[in-house]
């Protein structure tokens, strides 16, 4: 009897149209190196008659994705909603507990509740695949799970978001300003057209920043606050001045383990032009794993899109289907570990600090004297005048300092009437 496996897509917006496609025209070649038969038998979203870039068979669709679970034999969901809460919570929850495996691109899903959903996965002997969910196409988890599973590793980080990367890519390639390039960025649909807020501030990178900690340490997922910083406030003279410095600026998403302690963050940083990091340029990601003994990892790959997307989600589908029945973060919940957090005031970094300042006598040694109050010694200098509006910029490099050291010291210059606005911090990478 041939091995029949049924499959219901909730959510058809961007990806999970995609991937109903690439299930319909791909459906030969995974029956051939599965051994198994499937059929999409369910699908679901919020809008029947949305035109969509495929068609869509009208005679499967629910309006109520829940409906799916209670009327037909499902084997396999895709969750392709992509909230954090809601009916996105609620779809997994109840297909788990109905033993139907589940693969979702969800980073938001798995970093706030992967925990609690695992459990139910691994209770009911299904399960739960989010491979999608870090670094688009990037097989990470996989590697992190599988092929380096019996490594001991100490660090994991990289470029996480695509639409970061691109737009500090162009700004540096075009000199075009931040707003300029998000525009471009909107139009190539690399960003949110409506509201691209969560990729530009760190919050997508820290969802996986989170599940790579998770896998990666065998710890439970975090939730304690940390530095989440995005590009924003990230100014084309800043990507001037770094590129004058043979630097390119970078938001990092990292990972790693700071005595016996779990440190994570998303921030700009400024990275060697020369590095291999530095060289990611575009909507590409890579993801860095450092540990014992293989050394020093890297995978990289288009992070955004449809496409790569739906390359991982398929990938997780031939896994179940060919019987890969594996607990969700590659060890049993109850073996996974709270990890306590590293204070991240005691994280050091040398710093990038620009001050736009009144062109005075004096305001240059107000500033050298406060960093030497605080014990932050200074590397490098570059004054540039502007000597038509009596004005400067500043650009101090300094050598490592602790977080809480910066911030005391630059806390005095919000209030200094020479100081024309808050200066200007970026970490080198260490």
């Amino acid at each position: 009897m041939e091995n029949f496996k049924n499959i219901a897509i909730v959510g058809l917006g961007q990806i999970g149209n995609y991937l109903y496609n690439e299930i319909k025209t791909k459906k030969k070649e995974i029956e051939k190196k599965t051994g198994s038969k499937i059929k999409i038998v369910a699908i679901s979203a919020k809008n029947k008659h949305k035109k969509r870039r495929f068609k869509i068979d009208k005679k499967i669709f629910f309006s109520n994705p829940l409906k799916i679970i209670k009327e037909e034999k499902i084997d396999i969901l895709f969750e392709c909603i992509g909230l954090a809460d809601g009916i996105s919570k609620k779809i997994v929850e109840t297909a788990l507990k109905n033993k139907i495996h589940v693969i979702t691109p969800n980073k938001a899903l798995i970093s706030k509740h992967g925990d609690y959903l695992s459990k139910i996965a691994e209770n009911n002997k299904v399960n739960l695949e989010f491979e999608a969910s870090v670094a688009g196409g990037i097989p990470i988890l996989k590697a992190i799970k599988e092929g380096l599973a019996t490594n001991h590793i100490k660090k994991v980080y990289g470029i996480l978001n695509g639409t970061t990367n691109y737009i500090l890519s162009e700004m540096e390639k075009t000199n075009e300003v931040f707003e300029k390039v998000l525009i471009k960025a909107q139009r190539l649909g690399y960003a949110e057209p409506g509201n691209p807020k969560l990729d530009l501030n760190g919050f997508d990178a820290f969802a996986k920043v989170r599940i790579l900690s998770a896998l990666a340490f065998n710890n439970k997922i975090s939730n304690h606050k940390c530095i989440m910083e995005g590009i924003e406030n990230i100014d084309l003279k800043d990507i001037k001045i770094a590129s004058q410095l043979n630097l390119k600026i970078k938001l990092l998403g990292i990972s790693e383990i700071i005595n016996n302690k779990l440190f994570e963050t998303v921030h700009p940083c400024l990275v060697n032009k020369d590095s291999y990091i530095g060289n990611v340029n575009g909507v590409m990601n890579a993801v860095i794993t450092q540990g014992k003994p293989i050394g020093e990892s890297i995978l990289q790959g288009e992070g955004a899109g449809p496409g790569p997307t739906s390359s991982s989600l398929l990938s997780d589908l031939l896994s179940i289907l060919r019987g890969n029945i594996n607990n969700p973060f590659g060890i049993s919940h109850i073996k996974r570990k709270k990890i306590k957090p590293f204070d991240s005031n005691y994280y050091s970094n040398s710093l990038y600090l620009r001050f736009e300042v009144y062109d005075k006598s004096g305001v240059l040694s107000l500033i050298t004297n406060r960093l030497a109050k605080f014990k932050i010694s200074i590397k490098r200098i570059i004054q540039t005048p502007d000597k038509k509006n009596n004005k400067a910029t500043i650009v101090i490099i300094t050598h490592k300092t602790s977080e809480i050291n910066a911030k005391n010291c630059l806390s005095i210059f919000k209030r200094n009437k020479n100081i024309l606005k808050y200066p200007t911090l970026i970490r080198l990478y260490n």
